[in-house]
């Protein structure tokens, strides 16, 4: 339920909530969809953008839905879907709403945010909060590519805003960085814009997405895939003029282009949960949650991409279904895990989420973990579940496992963690060959 209260002195105005979403895309509406429609609590979603929806709304292909909902939709008509459904079910939803940070100590049971917006300042104190902040991806000043600084440098969320909401020139040549699916988004993007894209370009030895998208996008748009390179250094004064494309054995080439877009390579919006004093994973940069999506501050959840930067928006939609059962339990009992172990991951593998397992509540809504690897794994490799030196569970690679493209491993093994092996150590999964 919402309940105002009186203006305070310093002049923001005071309301509480059962539980808070921050981030209205298909996570955090997925969540409030499913926990207001069960009458027990009142839910508001806030989001910064003036549009609910999140990343899909700036995709106008298909291919949104056909998991979760089981239906083709453009990222647009996704994101429509379920800012609909959190309304119809009774969750009040605020966009152009920031939140500036918490009101309190972190180690305080009180969960209060600021918040700014045009109606003003104000401070909503709630039982729950539920971090669905999202992921981003590294621009090209985080990447350290050297070089000048001219226009037409993009992120895909760049490239997208500029082109579908603000309907803008890009420019007429691009160059798309990057192998795996938001890459031949970048690609369709600007086909779609009437830009030429003269190649695509990845570190790696290969693609990272199935063969079929690869082959799709390869016939429709006639793009040449360049492997084993990296962005050495971009050229051009006021314009990009070109990209000088580095190998590993020394030789270089300069492609020209006035447009280059640098895709994936993603880090979660996580500043909310640090300022929070929410425990990030080393791996991720993501909030360190268990598989009920609790975090170690006592009523703070996270969901979605904001756990380890991009996977489908179908997955962050079903996390914040699932994720509702546990928001509500926790409203009900209020308990917090008494032991919490992690679970981590050896190379090549370079991260798991969940990444804590209570001992005392093992079950992983989830139904099991998504982890990525550094490098392809050859088919029948095998992930290794260990704890102590103590095998707990084995499980097959049959197709083998592919950089940038999501590993998962089953939970089946997480009833054999008990509570009273304090000294046990982390959980540790590895690989076999």
């Amino acid at each position: 339920m919402t309940h105002e209260q009186p203006t305070s002195p310093t002049g923001r105005r005071e309301r509480s909530v059962d539980v808070l979403v921050v981030g209205a895309g298909p996570a955090g509406l997925a969540l409030a969809s499913r926990l207001a429609a069960t009458g027990e609590a009142g839910v508001e979603v806030v989001d910064r953008e003036d549009e609910p929806g999140g990343v899909p709304r700036h995709c106008l292909h298909a291919g949104f839905g056909t998991r979760d909902l089981r239906r083709p939709m453009t990222g647009p008509a996704y994101a429509l879907h379920w800012a609909d459904a959190a309304v119809r079910a009774g969750a009040t939803l605020r966009t152009g709403v920031t939140v500036t940070g918490w009101s309190g100590a972190p180690a305080t049971d009180s969960l209060a945010v600021d918040v700014t917006s045009p109606a003003g300042l104000e401070r909503i104190t709630a039982r729950a909060v539920v971090l669905a902040t999202g992921a981003r991806e590294r621009p090209r000043s985080a990447r350290l590519v050297p070089g000048t600084r001219p226009a037409g440098v993009f992120t895909t969320g760049e490239l997208q805003r500029t082109v579908r909401l603000h309907s803008r020139p890009v420019g007429r040549r691009a160059l798309v960085v990057g192998a795996e699916s938001v890459s031949y988004s970048a690609a369709r993007t600007l086909r779609e814009a009437g830009v030429e894209v003269v190649a695509m370009v990845t570190e790696l030895p290969h693609h990272q997405v199935s063969p079929a998208t690869a082959l799709d996008a390869r016939l429709r748009h006639g793009v040449p895939l360049l492997v084993g390179a990296r962005v050495g250094e971009l050229l051009g004064r006021g314009r990009l003029s070109g990209v000088v494309l580095r190998r590993a054995d020394g030789r270089s080439t300069t492609v020209a282009c006035d447009t280059v877009v640098f895709t994936g390579d993603w880090i979660p919006d996580h500043e909310l949960a640090r300022l929070g004093g929410v425990t990030l994973d080393r791996a991720t940069l993501g909030p360190a949650v268990d598989g009920s999506f609790r975090t170690d501050r006592a009523g703070v959840f996270a969901v979605g991409n904001l756990l380890r930067g991009i996977e489908p928006a179908g997955t962050a939609a079903r996390e914040g279904l699932l994720a509702a059962a546990p928001v509500l339990r926790h409203l009900t009992s209020g308990t917090a895990p008494a032991t919490r172990v992690p679970v981590q991951v050896e190379a090549p593998l370079r991260w798991i989420t969940p990444s804590r397992l209570d001992p005392a509540d093992p079950r992983v809504a989830t139904g099991g973990f998504i982890l990525r690897t550094e490098t392809r794994l050859a088919p029948w490799s095998s992930l290794i579940v260990s704890r102590a030196g103590s095998e707990l569970h084995r499980q097959r690679l049959v197709l083998g496992a592919t950089p940038n493209r999501t590993l998962r491993l089953s939970a089946t093994w997480t009833t054999r963690v008990r509570a009273e092996d304090r000294d046990a150590g982390p959980v540790t999964v590895s690989v076999e060959h």
